[in-house]
């Protein structure tokens, strides 16, 4: 299997299948196409245009099989490597880790545009003004803390659904976005996003980020340069 994916830094997109791979040990060939705009002549979409017709990443190439969107690949994977436990083994508990996904996936736009990833900065000061100014990223952060602190208080954690799974994964990228912003949550959403960071596969995804040293204006609204 190959796995396209973007900078490590900026792309949350990416980070979902790559962690989840990483740490259920499925093997994979990584294939990172820089993003140097998202122009339709730009080298990354000519290039990701080439491997699916969205021309995004992530995109998982297994054989002649090229499978875009996450939750798309976050499927085919489950279903490739049924005994990993990549979803919740009971039924019900599986229904609502795939609900969260799917509501990640579709929502929380406010903070998703505002508060883009951005493993490398730290910005406390922009999200401490992005909350004082902005009524949707503040329901988009209460909704979040309130969804895993719920599957947190019926599965007992340690991770949403007891074990880390696909919708631990999924949320990686946000919990990085709670760091890099300094966004507040609650003692027991806090402690969750903590052991997501320290597990190995986030921290292999953050260690890599760390080593681009790509900087990207154009991911950047907040500062002109990342400090040295």
């Amino acid at each position: 299997m190959q796995l396209y994916i973007g900078n490590k830094n900026y792309s949350s997109w990416s980070m979902r299948p790559w962690v989840a791979m990483r740490h259920f040990g499925i093997a994979f060939d990584e294939v990172k196409v820089r993003f140097d705009s998202f122009d339709a002549g730009s080298d990354f979409k000519r290039t990701m245009a080439r491997v699916s017709p969205t021309g995004t990443v992530p995109v998982l190439v297994d054989g002649d099989l090229a499978v875009w969107d996450t939750l798309a690949i976050a499927e085919y994977l489950a279903e490739t490597f049924p005994d990993a436990g990549l979803w919740p083994r009971e039924r019900a508990a599986r229904a609502r880790a795939r609900s969260l996904c799917a509501e990640m996936h579709a929502g929380f736009r406010a903070l998703r545009s505002t508060c883009g990833m951005n493993i490398e900065a730290s910005l406390p000061e922009v999200g401490q003004r992005v909350l004082a100014e902005q009524p949707a990223v503040r329901a988009d952060l209460a909704r979040l803390d309130a969804a895993w602190t719920d599957a947190l208080r019926d599965s007992g954690g340690p991770f949403l659904f007891g074990d880390f799974s696909l919708a631990d994964a999924y949320f990686a990228p946000v919990v990085a976005r709670t760091r890099t912003y300094g966004l507040p949550l609650s003692p027991g959403a806090a402690a969750w996003a903590q052991r997501v960071w320290a597990t190995d596969a986030v921290q292999a995804w953050v260690h890599d980020a760390l080593q681009e040293h790509d900087f990207l204006a154009f991911e950047e609204d907040y500062r002109q340069a990342p400090a040295r």
